[in-house]
């Protein structure tokens, strides 16, 4: 990281220490835990499972909905250390206190976690919108990238520790109960997430603006209203955010139905956390090797590389019939996932006015969560008219697809406005 400025450094270690809150409680130790707690207290395990997928969509939909209307209340000077500093406590003391509650109270369980989920997902907002205060639009793909890279191995470490201690409980090495395990588990989540998090208060600080007004909270509806007014005139970012609603969605789809698809293939649950370990490992390197890339060819063609290896992952999957093949698959969607996703977040950085940053950021993150839907609906739907989970997975090449020809309409150059459209500068994006 010697290339790499004290508040570039400082930046992309929030993903390295926000992560492990991604894998850990969102992917795979608090699942576990929450059916075991609804379990002990006699919920039926399919309603305790709808229940959970309702938590889940709660949390996305409140913050999908706010995500524009804080964004533009922390542009303003001084309030986006505010904004993310609120959503970093919040999501850090209410993990911790998934420790304290009892080990039958599942529905105290599923409010804190939605307190969680809010308050991780709530700084990462902030943190993606960053961005354009560390570093410069030249600098932009790599920074981000690293940044995802650092954000995969940050978060195995902890994760290792963590199975190794309730893998050891459970085969009574260790004098734990695997509920005793899985609590330890989410308060090394909350040291790993304060402490590596340190640098960014030390170090990255708002440079971007707008200067604040009398009436702040009427002042931000009203420029969220002139946004929504103009959008169309933000062509390039509008563009972007259609294409990006489209194959982002079927990303989502595909990590999220992973572990269903090694479970058809007869998978145990240590080979399944083996490989989902791989994937992490492997995506590192690759998120390095887009940004390197995205510096000599330029961002949007490495996008397009990212979407293609993904539409090829979903045409491999119609192939699906060992544990060879899904390693294959596994492997293939480690190449592309960091890349992909950390691409976009710099390529849409480039385009937006630095100085409403949070506030497109805002609207970023509800094409993300509400693309959450639309794939899984499309596999849904197509499985169950055909009976074949491959025809499902195939499916979604249609999401890449159109991602893929909107993107092609994105403009090589990116026009941003200055508030109240006074001025314009063209950014060029095809590097």
């Amino acid at each position: 990281m010697g290339k790499f400025n004290k508040a570039e450094k400082s930046w992309m270690m929030y993903d390295w220490a926000s992560s492990a809150y991604f894998l850990i409680i969102t992917t795979a130790i608090f699942p576990i835990f929450y059916k075991a707690t609804a379990e002990n207290a006699g919920v039926n395990p399919t309603n305790a499972t709808a229940y959970l997928g309702y938590t889940i969509s709660i949390s996305t939909f409140i913050l999908a909905i706010l995500g524009p209307v804080l964004g533009t209340l922390a542009d303003f000077k001084g309030m986006k250390s505010k904004f993310f500093n609120f959503f970093f406590i919040m999501g850090t003391l209410s993990t911790a206190a998934l420790l304290f509650v009892p080990g039958d109270n599942w529905l105290l369980l599923l409010i804190i976690y939605t307190i969680t989920s809010l308050g991780a997902r709530g700084a990462n907002v902030f943190y993606d919108a960053y961005i354009v205060d560390v570093t410069d639009n030249e600098r932009m793909d790599e920074v981000s990238a690293k940044g995802f890279a650092l954000g995969y191995v940050g978060s195995v470490i902890p994760f290792v520790l963590c199975i190794a201690l309730i893998t050891l409980s459970q085969m009574e090495i260790l004098p734990l109960s695997v509920s005793v395990a899985s609590r330890i588990a989410f308060l090394i989540t909350v040291i790993w997430w304060i402490v590596f998090t340190i640098p960014m208060f030390k170090h990255v600080r708002q440079t971007h603006w707008v200067e604040r007004e009398p009436r702040i909270i009427y002042t931000s509806f009203k420029r969220l209203g002139e946004t929504f007014r103009e959008i169309r005139k933000y062509r390039a970012i509008f563009l972007f955010l259609v294409s990006y609603f489209f194959y982002i969605d079927g990303v989502g789809t595909i990590i999220a139905m992973s572990t269903a698809y090694g479970t058809d293939l007869g998978l145990s649950s240590t080979e399944l956390i083996i490989a989902l370990l791989a994937v992490q490992i492997v995506a590192a390197p690759f998120s390095v090797l887009f940004g390197k890339l995205a510096n000599k060819y330029g961002a949007k063609k490495m996008i397009y590389a990212g979407i293609i290896i993904y539409m090829i992952v979903c045409i491999y999957a119609m192939f699906l019939k060992t544990i060879v093949d899904f390693w294959v698959l596994a492997m293939l969607v480690a190449s592309a996932q960091g890349g992909i996703q950390a691409l976009s977040r710099s390529y849409f950085a480039q385009m937006v006015p630095k100085e409403k940053s949070n506030e497109f950021f805002g609207f970023y993150n509800i094409f993300g969560r509400f693309a959450a839907v639309t794939g899984p609906f499309l596999v849904a739907v197509i499985t169950q008219l055909t009976g074949s989970t491959p025809l499902g997975v195939f499916s979604l090449v249609i999401l890449f697809l159109i991602g893929l020809v909107v993107l092609f309409f994105v403009p090589k150059t990116a026009v941003t406005m200055e508030p109240m459209g006074t001025s314009k500068t063209g950014i060029d994006l095809d590097k």
